[in-house]
């Protein structure tokens, strides 16, 4: 019974604050200066996969006992949303983030309490183990997105007019507001979410007149 009800406790914290989190996390990749597919990747990790499955992470007891989590905290949940930015840099940039660096972030976003080396090193293991270890990274929005982009661009000159900066705005704000966040978790599959986007931003940034090219088939088509 006090599983459930310390579930229930984490369960209410997350979702009150998972726009917040994403907010942190996109302010946090902002100032790290990262490239967009370790944000995108790290929204994946902490957003997608990351807060939802905490809750049932830690009704095991073993798991409960971890000073991270007990208990449950939102400095702890913003040191999570910077721990898979390092994680993505490590999987996707020649030369991540280095712990030092993100220390220096932690200390000025989150002032509630300070976090030594070995506790991000810590945090690291438990949100790996959350996901199971399983961090792959491919199969996200803006991988998709990022080659439907490409692909426009080869087979219609309007492709080239498309504002890929706009796709990415609106990527966020998905991601950012209420009525959308859960778009990127659960509802639509991410390569039709990419498709989606990628029409939005076609009819929002490339002129009128220069709408020559199939959009809704090919987008359909393609995802």
């Amino acid at each position: 019974m006090e599983h459930s009800s310390s579930s229930l406790v984490d369960s209410t914290l997350i979702s009150s604050q998972r726009l917040s989190l994403v907010e942190f996390l996109i302010q946090s990749a902002e100032h790290l200066q990262v490239a967009p597919v370790v944000k995108y990747s790290a929204l994946s990790l902490f957003a997608d996969r990351f807060l939802p499955s905490l809750p049932r992470f830690k009704i095991d007891a073993h798991n409960s006992n971890n000073w991270l989590l007990k208990p449950l905290t939102e400095s702890a949940l913003h040191l999570f949303a910077v721990i898979s930015l390092w994680i993505s840099t490590k999987m996707h940039d020649s030369r991540p983030l280095s712990v030092t660096c993100l220390r220096s972030l932690a200390n000025k976003s989150i002032s509630e309490q300070h976090f030594t080396t070995r506790n991000f090193l810590e945090a690291e293991v438990l949100f790996m183990q959350v996901l199971n270890f399983e961090i792959g990274t491919t199969n996200i929005a803006f991988l998709f997105l990022q080659e439907l982009w490409i692909q426009i661009k080869g087979v219609a000159k309007a492709g080239e007019l498309i504002n890929f900066e706009a796709c990415m705005e609106i990527m966020d704000l998905l991601y950012e507001k209420e009525e959308t966040s859960l778009l990127c978790t659960y509802s639509c599959p991410p390569h039709s979410l990419a498709a989606s986007i990628l029409v939005v931003t076609y009819v929002m940034t490339v002129p009128q007149h220069k709408w020559e090219f199939p959009i809704l088939p090919w987008g359909e088509e393609m995802h």
